[in-house]
């Protein structure tokens, strides 16, 4: 399984270090605001497994992200295929950074290192990316990349409880139209 290297972060395989942070992360109720729950260690625990589990079965999935400068781990970032019931498929982008690593440009750098991997790696015609419709700050970074937003797509997540959180925005990007701003990062390690 490659790691994702970026001039500042580093996308590597997960580490049982990882989970007293990543954990914390989850149970950040400002983190977590876009969700319907904070998640408890035990959950968090089962999805790091799950997240090591698929990268070690298909080469790829979801990174925890490391700052390559301090080496402390700040949240995960990765691609993954569309859960089974969606009113779309194919494979989708995503990240999730603590709070301590909002403001620097991380989750762009991650996001644009897992879109790069997917069209010149994986050699996907489309990655798209999903939120709920309050969750600006994650569709801003989607509009960084260069994804597109249809509001025909828009839709009720049916994974999810009814609330505030279910309703969802689909946003796209084709390899054809590639990352916005011809910005690169410096790739496999």
């Amino acid at each position: 399984m490659p790691d994702l290297r970026t001039d500042r972060l580093l996308l590597r395989s997960w580490r049982e270090s990882d989970l007293a942070p990543w954990a914390a992360l989850n149970a950040d109720p400002v983190v977590r605001e876009h969700f319907p729950d904070v998640l408890t260690p035990e959950r968090s625990a089962a999805s790091l497994a799950r997240f090591q589990a698929d990268l070690d079965e298909r080469g790829w999935g979801w990174w925890a992200v490391e700052v390559v400068e301090t080496g402390a781990f700040v949240g995960f970032a990765g691609l993954d295929p569309v859960e089974d019931g969606m009113p779309f498929g194919g494979i989708e982008a995503g990240w999730r950074l603590a709070r301590t690593a909002w403001g620097h440009g991380y989750a762009t750098e991650a996001a644009r290192a897992v879109v790069e991997f997917g069209f010149d790696v994986l050699d996907l015609p489309e990655i798209l990316a999903v939120t709920t419709v309050g969750n600006v700050r994650s569709q801003a970074v989607m509009r960084r990349l260069g994804m597109t937003h249809d509001p025909a797509e828009d839709f009720d997540d049916p994974t999810v409880p009814e609330g505030p959180w279910r309703r969802s925005v689909v946003l796209r990007l084709r390899r054809e139209e590639g990352l916005r701003d011809g910005e690169r990062s410096r790739g496999r390690s």
